[in-house]
Formats: structure tokens, C-alpha cells, sequence
């Protein structure tokens, strides 16, 4: 991993976070506790404030960034699947963010909401909670069921626990 100071400000990075090596973190990013940062992710804090919550894991090719206006915010409990783009934006609590999706500047996703892999969610749409949220530009498809609900908002446990193993279990071998 390389954290970089920007203007004097450091990353700020909670108990039990996994920062891969090959994860870039720069200026004013937070995290929370237990967030994992898998590999080559970008996170990049320099005109504005990037706070991932307690639990998060941003998977690996992610890019996190910020305008000078609008900070990129993410809740507690959610995870970012691979290759995805949050640029200055709001993910609410539990939600899932399919693999190569991108939510652009304003944009707010409701908690529990799922944005499916490959969608692009443009600037400044606001989604109700517990959405499945899809396409380019993305709609909301339906309103998750409650089955759903309980299994989508629950994926970020299986990286807290590979998190956790990457912490113990994984070494640098060359």
C-alpha cells in the first residue's frame, strides 16, 4: 500500500482495516473500522473528503474520488465489487455496488439498494431506499424484496472474514 500526505493531511485509518499493497490512499480519506481496500484500489482525497464506514471493502481496480465540492461518502456496511467508479457521491448503509459499476457526482443511493454490475448512475439522481437499481443511465427496476434485502445488505460478513484472513493468514512471498 502507498498512503500519501496531500497538503500536509494524512489518511486516517481506523483498528482492523486490510489495505492491500498495491492499493493507493491519498489525503483526506477515512476509514472506518474493519474497511478493507483490495488491490490496485484508488482512493484518491485530494480537493475534497472520501469517509468509507465501519465494514466497507472496496474490491480490487476501484477508483474513489471527490469534486471540490461534493465529498464522496460511504456508510457503514457496504461493499463495492470490482472495478467500480464512485466519484462524489453518496452510498447509504448496506447497499451493494456491482463489479464495473459507476455513480457519478450528487448521485445518493438508498440504503440497502443494489446498483447492478455495469450500471451508470448519473449525476445527481437520488434512489429510495432498498432499490434495484439498473441500466445506462440507471433506473430503478423494482423495490427489493425483503428476502433480498436480508441477503444483499449482508454480503459485506464474507469480506469481513477474508479481510481478516488476509490480516493473519496471507504473506509477501516475493
Amino acid at each position: 500500500m502507498t498512503l500519501y500526505r496531500y497538503k500536509n493531511i494524512e489518511p486516517t485509518i481506523a483498528e482492523g482495516c486490510f489495505i492491500a499493497g498495491s492499493a493507493d490512499v491519498i489525503g483526506k480519506v477515512f476509514l472506518g473500522k474493519n474497511v478493507s481496500l483490495w488491490f490496485q484500489v484508488v482512493a484518491r482525497g485530494d480537493v475534497n473528503e472520501i469517509h468509507i464506514g465501519d465494514n466497507c471493502n472496496i474490491q480490487d481496480l476501484s477508483m474513489l474520488h471527490v469534486e471540490d465540492n461534493i465529498p464522496l461518502i460511504i456508510k457503514e456496511n457496504v461493499s463495492v465489487g470490482h472495478s467500480v467508479t464512485l466519484h462524489a457521491c453518496t452510498v447509504e448503509e448496506g447497499c451493494l455496488i456491482g463489479m464495473g459499476a459507476t455513480v457519478l457526482d450528487g448521485a445518493v443511493i438508498g440504503k440497502n439498494s443494489i446498483v447492478a454490475a455495469g450500471s451508470v448512475v448519473p449525476p445527481g439522481k437520488v434512489y429510495p431506499p432498498e432499490s434495484f437499481i439498473i441500466g445506462t443511465p440507471a433506473v430503478v427496476k423494482r423495490k427489493l424484496t425483503p428476502q433480498e434485502v436480508e441477503q444483499y445488505s449482508n454480503h459485506y460478513k464474507s469480506y469481513l472474514i477474508t479481510k481478516d484472513e488476509y490480516l493473519n493468514d496471507v504473506e509477501v512471498i516475493c
